[in-house]
């Protein structure tokens, strides 16, 4: 394995929409790694509040003060998109209640389609670790802007009070 191999990484994920939860592992990882590639998957299968290009417009403009953060979209297996980024290792955001089984069965289906990936399991900060992309959605509808700014960077923020007037 290259020197260059292991100085990127990967950090998937829907990001519908990204939270503080998620920040706080892709702020932490891109001080670990010379270059994080944060990738926003599609998944067809799913009705997403937002469309991947403004998901990856947001995690830019909430990380616009990391200069090693390169946010990119991609379609099929996760662990293939790793390697199409030069990257052997894949950072995984974990709650530690809730992901944890699923995100060991990923990594050990993983491990057998690329022996060459390593996966990285970070937890949020304490006060973040309970935050989701779904719990977002639970409570946008009743939520003032000072209870979102809890879970959410202000351009997140300013795009979901958009979409929850459109409907």
């Amino acid at each position: 394995m290259s020197t260059e191999a292991l100085s990127i990484a990967v950090y998937p994920g829907s990001f519908d929409p990204v939270t503080l939860g998620h920040l706080n592992i892709i702020e932490r990882a891109s001080r670990l790694f010379d270059r994080l590639i944060v990738g926003v998957g599609i998944n067809w299968e799913k009705e997403p509040w937002f469309s991947p290009e403004i998901r990856s417009d947001l995690i830019r403009k909430s990380t616009a003060h990391l200069p090693n953060i390169d946010v990119r979209t991609y379609e099929g297996l996760t662990v293939n998109f790793v390697q199409q980024c030069g990257a052997r290792i894949m950072v995984r955001g974990v709650r530690p209640i809730t992901d944890i089984p699923a995100e060991l069965t990923m990594m050990m289906a993983n491990r057998r389609l690329a022996p060459d990936v390593e996966t990285l399991f970070m937890i949020a900060d304490g006060e973040l670790a309970h935050v989701s992309s779904s719990l977002i959605k639970e409570i946008a509808n009743v939520a003032n802007e000072e209870v979102l700014s809890s879970f959410l960077s202000p351009p997140v923020i300013e795009a979901v009070k958009k979409r929850l007037q459109k409907n």
